[in-house]
Order: structure tokens, then sequence, then C-alpha cells
């Protein structure tokens, strides 16, 4: 299972994932939301860190030139779109960079499954409405999906275990459920990660 931890600011947080090793760890290139971090402060950053944990971008409605350049820069290794990105955008910075692109979805109803079920990335994430508010949704929604999803939304200690037992996600995407005052919490970070492997 891939396991992906978001909103990493600080050199702290370099350090904890160091130690626990998910697979991918996600930078919010958001300016409007409280976790952003600039390009360069990600470049600082990835310098730390482990060479097989991969650096995702999370852009919202992004102008692909920004996107492209910080793919072929190197500054992060796959880009997560959480906006109204159509799939000719998804189809041209994989074409242009070779990288992968991930999806975000927020789930509201049935329709939104069908959005997942067509769209053009090769990953996609399944999230509460609007993304980053650390809420979850109606899992039961997810039985209609048929190929492989990151799930995201509320995730924590207290349910991640049901998740996975529940859904059988291909991933799981965790934030705010492993932060305390809005940082986050390298305990909080081992016990997330001790749950998934527990299992596994």
């Amino acid at each position: 299972m891939i396991v992906k931890f978001c909103g990493m600011r600080r050199e702290e947080d370099i350090k904890a994932v160091n130690e626990i090793r998910p697979d991918l760890i996600g930078f919010i290139l958001d300016p409007s939301r409280k976790r952003y971090v600039s390009p360069e402060v990600i470049s600082s950053l990835r310098k730390g860190l482990g060479p097989d944990i991969k650096t995702v971008g999370v852009f919202v409605n992004e102008d692909i030139s920004v996107v492209l350049k910080l793919l072929e820069d190197g500054i992060i290794d796959i880009a997560q779109l959480h906006g109204n990105e159509s799939d000719d955008y998804i189809d041209e910075v994989r074409n242009r960079t070779g990288a992968t692109v991930i999806k975000a979805f927020g789930i509201r109803n049935e329709s939104d499954i069908d959005k997942v079920e067509r769209s053009h990335a090769e990953i996609v994430i399944v999230d509460s409405p609007g993304g980053g508010t650390g809420s979850s949704f109606d899992w039961t929604l997810l039985n209609r999906i048929k190929r492989p999803y990151i799930l995201a939304g509320g995730l924590n200690a207290d349910n991640i275990e049901e998740a996975v037992e529940t859904l059988d996600p291909y991933g799981v995407d965790v934030s705010s459920g492993i932060e305390t005052d809005g940082f986050k919490d390298i305990d909080k970070m081992r016990a997330f990660m001790a749950l998934i492997k527990k299992g596994q």
C-alpha cells in the first residue's frame, strides 16, 4: 500500500519522514493554503530527503507552465492536481515531463465517482470536498469505484485500520491526522505508519 504524508514544511518534518519512510511526501504549492511552502523552500528541504521517498507538488488550478517547470527542474517528482484541471492538462503534463500525475476528487455523490473513473490521471485521490479539510466523507460511495485509488480525508490513527480493512485502497494520504497544533507530530506519524504496517 502506498502511504503519502502531505503538508511538509520544516526540516524536522523531513527528518521524521526519513525515519518513518512513507512512499510519498506532499508539498502544498497553493499560496491560499495554510501549509503552503515556496519552491525555494521545497528545493532546500528535499536536499535532506532520503532518495527513495518521492516528492509530490500539490496544485490548485495552477498555470501549467509553473507545474511543468517545477517538474523539469527536479523540485518535485510528481504533480498532484486539486482544482478543475482538464484531462488535456493532465495529458500535457505527463507527455511533456514523463512525470506521474495524480488527480484529486472531492466526493459528494455518485456523479463524482463517474469523474474518478474517467480521469486520465495515472493515480486518483478520493477526498472530502475541498480537500485538506481534515474531514472524512461517505465511504460507501467508494463501493462503485473499479480503479485503484488513494484514500484521503480525515484519516488518523483512530480510523485508519477501519479504512484499510473496509475499503482496501491502493494507498492512503494523511496530513492533519498526523499533526498537533497545526504542525507534523512525529509520534502521530509513527503511530499512523505502525497501524498501516500492522494491517499488511
